[in-house]
């Protein structure tokens, strides 16, 4: 039985459908393009996808991104896919339960994923488990961390890769035993071929307000790792690292092509920020951006509090979803429900980010030389900043 999100009927559903409710047909397509870069074309989606998502009630979207007709090289089709999703037990239920039941949330989406011939599919942050990490607690959480190799959530998409001919990225709270058993956040990247291609560790870990991660992984080691899938080159920058914008540049200095940003957020700390900064890091470094929020409130047994003035509380508030994709010539999709689970399905021509350099010459013109020379000395203990005075 799903749980009912008290707070989602107070919640709205979207701005674009508010948009698209309020603003005359001829002015608002005016008002998508300088938004959005314009109205995208629809995908085409089977009437069986459809009829699933009916009948598991999430919300299903699909549009095109496209890419101009080139003589010498051929289209480079890719379907993007990424599933947003709330908690289905209470947070009070066995951890094995609440984890099932995901489970199985999520197989419905997956095979309708499946149907609409999705290449590369992304869940939210951490999507096994509640998104406890706020609540500082090691008991019983710390239980649900699971190998990136062979745990449990990971050898449950492994089937589903290998059915669908699908590269699954699968965000996990790590369990590293062969490192004393410390944990990461870190995102697995499971191949077409049922194979786990790879792992990316969480790079930038918050420390603000409730979002205090570090109490349970520090920041991540691997660096800013892309993969060679059959598809394209893709990397992972998890949540809090989409605040930084040299975050996004390493990936694309090291040849990606798609970044997606699984996330877990509320809407009274980062809502206003969610729409501008993966669309944001797809035009400064010329790839396609895929940024997931995950949706709903989670409600914790004990109160917590976060040295912020605020009253103590048990949840972290909405999560508000809005997930959306994004082209490097700033084209993005509308946004899934902030209310309700989905998955928005992109097709998108990766012909585009070449196409995009060759426009704006952002690459051309970074000048890395420069700024690699201005950080080398600025992390100088010695360091004066070059400010003029009179």
């Amino acid at each position: 039985m799903i749980v009912v999100d008290d707070i989602a009927e107070m919640e709205i559903v979207s701005v674009d459908a508010i948009l698209e409710k309020y603003i005359p047909e001829h002015e608002l397509k005016e008002v998508q393009r300088i938004l959005y870069g314009g109205k995208l074309e629809k995908l085409n989606i089977p009437s069986a996808a459809e009829e699933l998502a009916e009948e598991k009630k999430f919300e299903l979207a699909g549009y095109v991104i496209d890419a101009a007709p080139e003589n010498i090289r051929p289209p480079r089709i890719v379907r993007i896919g990424a599933i947003q999703n709330q908690i289905v037990l209470p947070t009070t239920a066995p951890l094995v339960e609440q984890r099932d039941a995901i489970y199985k949330r999520i197989e419905s989406m997956i095979e309708a994923a499946g149907m609409c011939g999705v290449n590369i599919l992304c869940l939210q942050e951490a999507w096994p488990v509640p998104f406890f990490f706020c609540t500082r607690e090691k008991d019983p959480w710390c239980q649900l961390a699971e190998s990136a190799e062979d745990g449990p959530s990971v050898k449950f998409l492994q089937n589903f890769a290998i059915r669908y001919n699908m590269v699954i990225i699968c965000s996990i709270l790590e369990r590293d035993e062969i490192h004393g058993d410390t944990l990461a956040n870190t995102a697995v990247v499971i191949s077409n071929s049922g194979k786990v291609l790879g792992k990316s560790r969480k790079n930038h870990i918050p420390r603000s307000g409730d979002f205090n991660e570090s109490t349970y992984y520090l920041e991540g080691d691997t660096g800013h790792r892309v993969f060679q899938t059959q598809f394209g080159k893709i990397a992972i920058n998890i949540c809090y690292g989409r605040h930084h914008p040299q975050n996004w540049m390493m990936y694309g200095i090291n040849g990606a092509e798609i970044v997606f940003n699984p996330s877990a957020t509320v809407s009274g700390l980062s809502e206003p920020l969610w729409s501008i900064e993966a669309r944001n890091a797809a035009i400064a470094n010329s790839y396609f951006t895929c940024a997931i929020n995950r949706v709903g409130t989670e409600h914790y047994a004990n109160e917590f509090s976060s040295g912020d003035g605020k009253p103590a509380h048990k949840d972290f508030g909405h999560f508000y979803g809005s997930s959306y994709v994004t082209g490097p010539d700033g084209r993005r999709t509308p946004g899934l429900s902030r209310t309700k689970d989905g998955l928005l399905i992109t097709e998108v021509d990766l012909n585009l980010c070449r196409q995009t350099k060759d426009t704006w010459c952002f690459r051309m013109t970074q000048r890395l030389p420069l700024y690699a020379e201005s950080l080398a000395a600025a992390i100088k203990h010695d360091y004066e900043p070059p400010v003029i005075k009179e």
